[in-house]
């Protein structure tokens, strides 16, 4: 080879390095320069298209072709699955924003439903991307909700941030130089008080032209007006209920029971029983049994009517589901204490606050509130001494108790000062008649009123 064709070369393979060191650090050009041969780039690096795409991409960040890759691989959020009567709800509320990261299995966001609160957990760890649908929104079984981009990705946003928010320290670092400019206008400053001071000057004479509107105007108050929504569960339980009162003959009878017995047999055991099994022992778990034993001589008090028209069947059960009625923020549920037949008093009142705990707290599942035979509602803990509670269908009665008030009633001849308090039992006159309905009441009232009662076989 020649002297001449050596130098060529040479002077060639320097012109092709320089080109790739330029392209290797040029950010615009490292979008394009995937795959392509070298010749190829150095033809479009000098050509007058070539730079105009490049400027092009230089106006994109990076940013935009990582966001384009992350949609590609980013993971679809949907509605879960809620029960087989359930098929949409209202979002409730996101508990994560866009950029957030989140967990596998974190609870990201709440559907409110017509019975409980469904829970919308992530899928796998990632940073949610985007929010496909806002807040109080109806949204149905399958429909997407949200993009998550699996993986680590929560401390890269986190950098941008803390990158935007130096450039506003340093932008705040220059503030105070206009300070010391402006010393001198701050002689003028004293100006503009002069001029607020003249205008309560200026309304004075108003105010004092018409003082008989004012006090007018003061004297009305505040007449503002707030509307909110209401949540679905309460627009459920209302058409239940609403349901209820046109459907069943309800009809109410009272008795009042003296709760002497059972305070002093709970004063008595309260401590023990709690020391033993963990249990407060409480009065509604009195009334629940001596429901279930009172059953035992009306058992058409823990029927139902079932079939067309209104209902042509009536069906009878020789087990016992009690709904203990539970009052939360959101409105009323009544969870069902399974087999209560079965517990004893310690069991029930287990039960009750297992149930309580999980209604208040918006834990409450399906499960928890499907069936129920016979309905319990204490209405005496917000200090209620009398109402008419109303059926809850497919059942046929439902027990009011009441608040408990010291009155004088008449004992062996005798006036005394005891503990009282007012039962009322709803009950469907289409199943019931008074008779049943009655006794079954006087029953748990003598059950009540001496407890040693629910021992006897």
């Amino acid at each position: 080879m020649s002297s001449s064709a050596a130098l060529r070369s040479t002077a060639l393979r320097s012109h092709r390095l320089t080109s790739l060191s330029h392209l290797r650090t040029t950010p615009s050009t490292r979008l394009f320069h995937v795959k392509a041969p070298v010749t190829g780039l150095i033809s479009r690096q000098s050509s007058p298209r070539s730079s105009q795409v490049a400027a092009a991409a230089a106006s994109h960040p990076l940013s935009s072709l990582q966001q384009w890759r992350s949609y590609a691989d980013s993971v679809t959020i949907k509605v879960p699955p809620m029960a087989e009567s359930i098929s949409e709800g209202t979002l409730k509320q996101w508990l994560k924003e866009v950029g957030d990261q989140v967990e596998q299995d974190e609870e990201i966001a709440t559907i409110e439903t017509d019975k409980i609160d469904v829970a919308v957990n992530a899928p796998q760890a990632g940073v949610l991307k985007e929010l496909l649908v806002e807040a109080d929104t109806t949204v149905t079984v399958g429909q997407d909700l949200a993009k998550l981009e699996p993986g680590e990705g929560a401390p890269k946003p986190a950098k941008e941030e803390s990158k935007k928010e130096e450039p506003k320290k340093e932008e705040s670092k220059p503030a105070p130089p206009p300070k010391s400019e402006s010393s001198q206008p701050a002689e003028k400053a004293p100006e503009p008080p002069k001029k607020t001071q003249e205008q309560p000057k200026k309304d004075e004479k108003p105010a004092s032209q018409g003082a008989t509107s004012a006090p007018a105007a003061d004297g009305i108050g505040n007449r503002g007006e707030q509307r909110v929504k209401m949540n679905r569960m309460r627009l459920r339980t209302g058409e239940r209920l609403k349901q209820s009162q046109n459907t069943a003959a309800s009809l109410t009878t009272f008795n009042e029971v003296d709760m002497s017995a059972v305070m002093e047999m709970r004063s008595l055991y309260k401590e023990a029983v709690q020391k033993k099994t963990g249990v407060k022992l409480g009065f509604v778990s009195f009334f629940t049994k001596a429901c279930i034993l009172a059953m035992k001589d009306v058992p058409v008090v823990n029927a139902s009517i079932e079939g067309p028209n209104g209902g042509d069947t009536i069906v009878y059960r020789d087990y016992v589901d009690v709904s203990i009625a539970v009052a939360t923020e959101k409105g009323l549920v009544t969870p069902v204490i399974r087999n209560a037949e079965s517990l004893d008093l310690v069991g029930i009142d287990h039960a009750i606050a297992e149930l309580g705990e999980k209604a208040r707290s918006g834990k409450i599942t399906l499960e928890d509130l499907a069936g129920g035979t016979f309905t319990i509602s204490n209405g005496g803990v917000f200090g209620s001494l009398m109402g008419t509670p109303i059926i809850n269908l497919p059942q046929s009665a439902v027990l009011g108790l009441h608040a408990t008030k010291q009155r004088p009633v008449v004992v062996n001849g005798k006036i005394e000062i005891r503990p009282m308090m007012y039962l009322a039992l709803t009950y469907d006159h289409r199943l019931l008649d008074g008779r049943e309905a009655v006794t079954f009441l006087v029953k748990v009232k003598e059950y009540i009123e001496d407890p040693r009662r629910m021992l006897l076989p």
